[in-house]
């Protein structure tokens, strides 16, 4: 689709949406109030009972900020930021509350439920009612409704149920024109989820059981991964899919046939994207990995095996020997529309040894400024090498369109053996700087057979196509992005030395070029941005072409 297609697509969508809310009002009264609750599916996710604790006491943390609310209605407070807006509509921290269990924890969730439907219940714009952030609110006030009615009076019961049909209603006039990619899945397991936790005849059951499979057919591709390329959406999809298929199964509903297929598609690709250090690999959008939540969900895995080397389908290679892991970027966005949350890090690759992360990309930080959000989607913050500071794809700054990706790279090459030593080879090339500046990236990867060795090569090679004017003289940069965790000791001009906090050490060394450790920035943490470092390989194009590097295990 061209970039005129999706301007038209994405305002034809919004255009339907709006329309959604007028169309709402004529229904509301051939509807009827849900007649009470079914179940309440499980939340997987992590709790803190500490959270429900100081929401008694009149303070919100979401998104790594705090809201003192001295007693009022946060919903008529000034928030301290969009996405601690976003986390506060959505109702996900009641599973803090849930894991408490105390009543005045019960008691302040209720009565926040209860503003939030007088404020907003009916007014259908803003944060509140974007398609995502109703799908997750329907979903945690079904997960939770234990919570929210504990001790509740027949008048909310029935305010709750009424408000309860108003999204499912809502959702339903408005799925087929959500945003593509994991906002309108996510919207079709919402409805997935009501259809079986409130009073629904079996034909309905099914038909958004058979609506929810289509959508998984098309996202969850053949090798497991999701259109989006994100390894971290996998994690959360199936957070909610794994309580949606035994919620099926308890309460004798038949399983949409999709759905366990797409299940057991997924678990593999988690393990592909999965360090040593148990954490989820940063490309794309994905961003910390809590590890309880991980543990959570692979508790169910029956599909066991070890890990794929390659994901054809979304475009992953993983290099794996002894206690050593490389996964490699090698791929594009599907889509403009699914470029959205998708990075410029073609060829970009992350190494872990033993329990540690040791090369890295940035990672992407969901609750930072817009600057250091879009910052994170650089070439430059991923480990690849750059050209004269320019990314190897474009990220629109359109209002309408979004933050897509505008290519760059089309085309993407990928060869891999193994070599008469039983290294495993990977050489791939990418023409993201070839319209602009008339070279083409080449990167090949070695692996040995002990998983103590790799060898890398960085190319930047004139085009061969006669009509592509090369550019005289560029500025070329390869980066290692290093885990904040791992200490840096420049050993000479050509060495640095990386050393885990467990002692696990590895050399990098570029021969007869100079290495540099510079200041850095990790944006993937749980505690926020924090500093960290990095190591550079400087070189100019035509005049040097071919970098070598080196990462050896020592000792």
């Amino acid at each position: 689709m061209s970039v005129a297609g999706l301007f038209i697509r994405i305002f034809r969508n919004r255009a339907m949406i709006g329309i959604a809310p007028s169309r709402l009002r004529f229904l509301r009264f051939a509807e009827r109030v849900p007649s009470g609750l079914v179940a309440a599916p499980t939340d997987l996710r992590a709790v803190d009972p500490y959270v429900a604790q100081e929401l008694v006491k009149g303070r919100i943390a979401l998104a790594g900020r705090v809201l003192e609310t001295g007693g009022a209605s946060p919903f008529s407070l000034d928030l301290p930021s969009a996405a601690f807006e976003e986390r506060l509509h959505a109702f996900g921290w009641l599973r803090h509350v849930r894991a408490s269990k105390s009543d005045e924890a019960c008691a302040r969730s209720r009565l926040l439920v209860s503003d939030w439907i007088a404020l907003h219940g009916r007014r259908i714009k803003g944060v509140a009612w974007t398609p995502e952030i109703v799908a997750q609110r329907l979903i945690s006030w079904l997960s939770h409704s234990p919570v929210i009615l504990q001790n509740a009076d027949a008048g909310f019961y029935r305010r709750f149920l009424k408000s309860l049909g108003y999204h499912v209603r809502y959702l339903s006039l408005i799925a087929k024109y959500a945003p593509d990619g994991e906002i309108r899945l996510k919207i079709r397991i919402a409805l997935a989820v009501a259809s079986i936790s409130l009073p629904n005849r079996a034909v309905n059951i099914a038909r958004h059981g058979m609506k929810l499979d289509r959508e998984l057919e098309r996202q969850v591709l053949p090798d497991g991964g999701h259109v989006s390329r994100n390894p971290r959406v996998m994690l959360d999809l199936l957070l909610d899919l794994l309580p949606l298929r035994q919620s099926y199964i308890n309460l004798g509903h038949d399983v949409p046939p999709g759905l366990v297929p797409a299940i057991d598609r997924m678990f593999p690709a988690i393990r592909f994207f999965r360090h040593q250090d148990g954490d989820l690999a940063l490309f794309n959008g994905a961003t910390v990995t809590l590890a309880n939540e991980l543990a959570s969900v692979l508790r169910y895995d029956e599909t066991s095996g070890r890990p794929s080397r390659a994901m054809p389908d979304i475009a992953y290679q993983r290099l794996s020997a002894g206690s050593t892991v490389v996964i490699v970027d090698t791929g594009l966005p599907q889509t403009l529309e699914l470029s959205k949350g998708a990075h410029c890090g073609c060829l970009s690759f992350e190494l872990s040894s033993v329990r540690n992360r040791f090369i890295v990309n940035s990672g992407f930080p969901p609750h930072a400024a817009t600057d250091f959000r879009r910052a994170s989607r650089s070439t430059a913050a991923h480990s690849t090498v750059t050209l004269d500071d320019t990314s190897s794809s474009r990220l629109s700054r359109s209002r309408l369109i979004g933050p897509i990706v505008i290519p760059g790279v089309t085309d993407v090459n990928i060869e891999r053996h193994m070599d008469d030593k039983g290294a495993d080879v990977l050489v791939t090339s990418h023409d993201g700087y070839l319209k602009q500046f008339g070279y083409i990236h080449e990167r090949e990867l070695e692996l040995n057979v002990t998983g103590t060795k790799i060898k890398g090569r960085d190319s930047i090679q004139p085009s061969q196509d006669g009509k592509k004017r090369t550019i005289e003289r560029l500025d070329a940069v390869s980066r290692f992005h290093i885990h904040p965790s791992i200490e840096l000791v420049q050993l000479n001009d050509e060495s640095v030395l990386m050393t885990a906090v467990d002692g696990t050490g590895w050399v990098f060394s570029a021969p007869g070029q100079i290495v540099t450790i510079a200041e850095d920035v990790f944006m993937a943490d749980a505690s926020g941005i924090r500093p960290s470092q990095q190591i550079e390989i400087s070189f100019n194009p035509p005049d040097t072409v071919d970098v070598r590097w080196i990462i050896e295990k020592t000792p």
